[in-house]
């Protein structure tokens, strides 16, 4: 196993050694047993029984309460958005790699059908970023639910993606602009096999803990007590994601001229 986590490189793979272990291992596993519907490797595994583990989520009642929601533009939460979209409510799904400075996409129900669009053609990744509007922070409503996708995930609510750090990125941004408190419930839906045991998934400072874990046969409260960040830790961002995430160079200097 241990040659295999070193032959699955990908292009975060130096920023925490173990989660790479860790993730490396999951992807592996998912691809022996057949329970992906792609290769898994650098990517949020597209699972077998995604639809089944959104049918989960929608009985919670942090969904059915939910009015906006922001998921994540992977595969395997295909089946949130789309189900998001087909109970009328707002969706925010995030533009890959927050590449652009209007970093999430809003797509409703209500603007996409007097267009003639399939709401299960605009929950596509590539067509929500065709048809949705792209938003900036202030023209955002504040959200009643996170979705985020994941690689592994504990019952205690430790998470890791694929390694980038874009989903704590996103959280840290929308806290900052009052989209979410720490009130507001994050959950993901995984394959039961992306579910490690707590001590192999260490949390740091900046990580954001999981509320809710959601496989086709199960529901998790995680009930974590691992503090919520406090907005963007300017330390733990690397020097790739300023150059990367227009966004970040923004703020950044938007905080540097604020303490000057």
């Amino acid at each position: 196993m241990l040659i295999q986590v070193f032959m699955n490189q990908t292009e975060w793979s130096d920023r925490h050694l173990l989660k790479e272990q860790l993730r490396t291992e999951i992807w592996a596993l998912l691809k022996d047993q057949k329970v992906t519907r792609r290769d898994p490797v650098g990517h949020i595994p597209n699972f077998v029984g995604a639809e089944q583990a959104t049918a989960q989520l929608a009985t919670l009642p942090i969904w059915q309460q939910a009015k906006v929601i922001k998921c994540n533009p992977d595969a395997p939460q295909q089946s949130v958005r789309l189900r998001a979209l087909q109970e009328g409510k707002r969706l925010y799904m995030a533009v890959p790699r927050l590449t652009n400075k209007h970093c999430f996409v809003e797509l409703t129900a209500a603007l996409l059908q007097p267009k003639g669009i399939p709401l299960e053609t605009a929950a596509t990744m590539r067509n929500a970023l065709i048809h949705g509007q792209l938003v900036s922070f202030a023209e955002m409503t504040p959200i009643d639910l996170v979705v985020v996708g994941c690689v592994a995930a504990t019952r205690a609510g430790g998470r890791t993606g694929k390694g980038a750090g874009f989903a704590d990125l996103e959280l840290a941004m929308l806290q900052m602009f009052g989209l979410i408190d720490r009130h507001t419930p994050i959950v993901t839906t995984i394959h039961s096999l992306q579910l490690v045991d707590h001590s192999r998934l260490p949390m740091q400072p900046h990580d954001w803990a999981l509320d809710w874990v959601v496989t086709p046969a199960e529901v998790m409260q995680t009930n974590s007590t691992h503090p919520r960040p406090q907005g963007l830790d300017w330390d733990a961002i690397q020097p790739d994601q300023y150059q990367k995430i227009p966004i970040l160079r923004q703020l950044r200097q938007q905080a540097f001229d604020e303490l000057s």
